[in-house]
């Protein structure tokens, strides 16, 4: 296939992203029209092709995120329901802390919470120490890539973690706001990323606990 010059950097064209598309709007039907779903689909691609650095694998993680934002948006206006909190990290480049938090939230939380990460300024893949510190203990980052930040995510989330990112995270009122001050591991040897994995874990549980409290 060939690539379509409105969709640069894609080894694909107009046809592929039309059947992520439909497929999305039969997860969809209802809550959103064919058009908004479609809108979606390419919004997501062209956000993700700026920074990714293997694109063969941009159609999969083009249809995720499109998921990931439509069900984001659909929560935020009340079309679809949310019975557990929504919990979002969010780092500069979504290749290190936030993952490792995401990850680990997902494990030390099991299925007591939704859990979503996001870069105000996404690398191009997650770095491979950060995954193998993840996975020492048992923290799966497999299936994980950097995604950009979005007002859909803030405005789905019940509870937004921000590790070094700054002002870029927008402020909603009803949320509940954690700034966790933990090194960037990006670039790191092993020993100082495990240290962070620690850091984030010790700060994870913290945060897991209180929310099987409420």
């Amino acid at each position: 296939m060939h690539p379509h010059p409105s969709l640069p950097g894609l080894a694909s064209d107009d046809e592929v992203l039309d059947r992520i598309a439909r497929r999305a709007a039969e997860r969809f039907v209802g809550v959103f029209s064919g058009p908004t779903v479609r809108r979606h689909v390419r919004d997501a691609y062209r956000a993700l092709a700026q920074t990714a650095s293997i694109t063969t694998h941009l159609p999969v993680v083009t249809e995720r995120f499109a998921t990931e934002q439509l069900t984001a948006v659909a929560q935020s206006r009340g079309l679809l329901p949310t019975p557990l909190p929504e919990v979002l990290f969010v780092c500069d480049h979504n290749a290190g802390r936030s993952q490792m938090a995401a990850a680990l939230f997902r494990l030390r939380a099991g299925e007591g919470a939704n859990v979503r990460s996001a870069g105000s300024a996404p690398a191009g893949e997650i770095d491979p120490v950060v995954l193998q510190a993840a996975e020492e203990v048992g923290a799966d980052l497999g299936e994980d890539y950097p995604k950009p930040l979005t007002d859909a995510v803030v405005r789905a989330a019940d509870v937004v973690v921000t590790m070094g990112c700054g002002d870029a995270c927008p402020v909603y009122p009803g949320k509940r706001y954690l700034d966790w001050n933990v090194s960037d591991p990006l670039g790191r040897p092993l020993d100082e990323v495990r240290a962070i994995r620690n850091a984030i874990d010790t700060r994870v549980q913290r945060l897991a606990g209180e929310l099987r409290a409420v």
